[in-house]
């Protein structure tokens, strides 16, 4: 496994200034791209955070990580990410998924498989300087350049499926957990089948959300709000893998008491909703020779890159932790 991915959000209480530092010290330490979280209630706006990285960058790759039909419309999104790529020399991405905590927080639904592969369809044409037709009307973007990677964030079978059939490239999401993931990838690879692609034509990108403190604890309670918004996604999944099915309970609890403002807040008040157990097979938590473990057998699943959650509370203190134990260990 040579490479690795980071995920941010910029919190409120975060000057938006600071992402273009931040920036610069993740593409000193070897990630080769910067997904960005969008959430327009809970966090500062997500294509303001890219152009500032971008700005501050030679080779990162930077995308929304990721945005959704609803709350951005495809022309917006479209020429909002042709810009990111001209202020990048090209390295922009786009992250897409149905939606959840940006289109519930909006008033919104996540998009439905059939307006997701849909919206792939006019974005690949938007991108292109094709005449598309979007709604009632015919558009073509004027600053259409190139073709930017289009990504679907992926958890459940349809929309893994369909980033096998159409994408070029996965956001692996859900847990970090190999037998959770296998089942995943099988998805992955009907899809493939399905449409005569090979494995080489999609970037898997598996997200995972670490801690590695000497105390258990200490490393649990960092994560326990991550796994807490994915417990509360799981209540509707009519299928997880078999051994999953004992958290159904926890799912409900968490779904019932989850506050969508929160949204990955380390200070969250729901982030008791969830047992020990669950948080510490969906996140990789605990010392370093732990977690260096769960990440090994991860990467051994042939996945084509490793995208880590980059916690607030001592981000500085996080990225070198990782750059300079994680990273090295791993490519070794």
């Amino acid at each position: 496994m040579d490479r690795f991915g980071l995920s941010i959000g910029v919190s409120p209480r975060e000057p938006l200034r600071r992402v273009g530092e931040l920036a610069e010290h993740i593409e000193a330490r070897g990630f080769e791209a910067l997904w960005v979280i969008d959430f327009q209630v809970g966090m500062k706006d997500v294509h303001a955070a890219m152009l500032l990285a971008a700005l501050h960058t030679r080779t990162l790759r930077i995308g929304p990580g990721v945005t959704n039909l609803s709350t951005r419309h495809a022309t917006v999104t479209a020429n909002a990410i042709t810009a990111l790529d001209e202020v990048s020399d090209g390295r922009a991405l786009l992250g897409l998924g149905a939606g959840w905590s940006a289109v519930l927080a909006a008033g919104g639904r996540p998009a439905k498989l059939a307006e997701i592969k849909e919206g792939v369809a006019q974005l690949r044409g938007l991108f292109g300087g094709e005449s598309v037709r979007v709604g009632e009307q015919e558009v073509r973007l004027a600053t259409a350049r190139r073709q930017v990677p289009i990504y679907l964030a992926a958890a459940q079978p349809g929309m893994l499926r369909l980033a096998g059939e159409t994408a070029d490239g996965v956001i692996l999401m859900g847990a970090a957990e190999p037998e959770f993931c296998e089942w995943q990838l099988g998805f992955i690879n009907e899809g493939l089948e399905r449409a005569g692609r090979k494995r080489s034509d999609l970037v898997i990108d598996l997200q995972v959300t670490m801690s590695i403190e000497d105390d258990p604890e200490r490393a649990l309670a960092d994560v326990r709000a991550w796994a807490t918004s994915q417990a509360a996604t799981f209540v509707d999944w009519k299928q997880v893998p078999p051994s999953y099915e004992r958290f159904r309970p926890e799912f409900e609890k968490a779904a019932r008491g989850y506050h969508l403002v929160e949204h990955l807040s380390l200070h969250a008040e729901h982030e008791q909703s969830v047992s020990d157990e669950f948080t510490r097979l969906v996140a990789v938590a605990g010392d370093e020779e732990h977690c260096l473990g769960r990440l090994r057998e991860l990467a051994g699943l042939g996945v084509d890159r490793m995208t880590f959650a980059l916690l607030s509370g001592g981000r500085e203190r996080r990225l070198a932790q990782m750059a300079e134990r994680i990273l090295p260990a791993l490519k070794r």
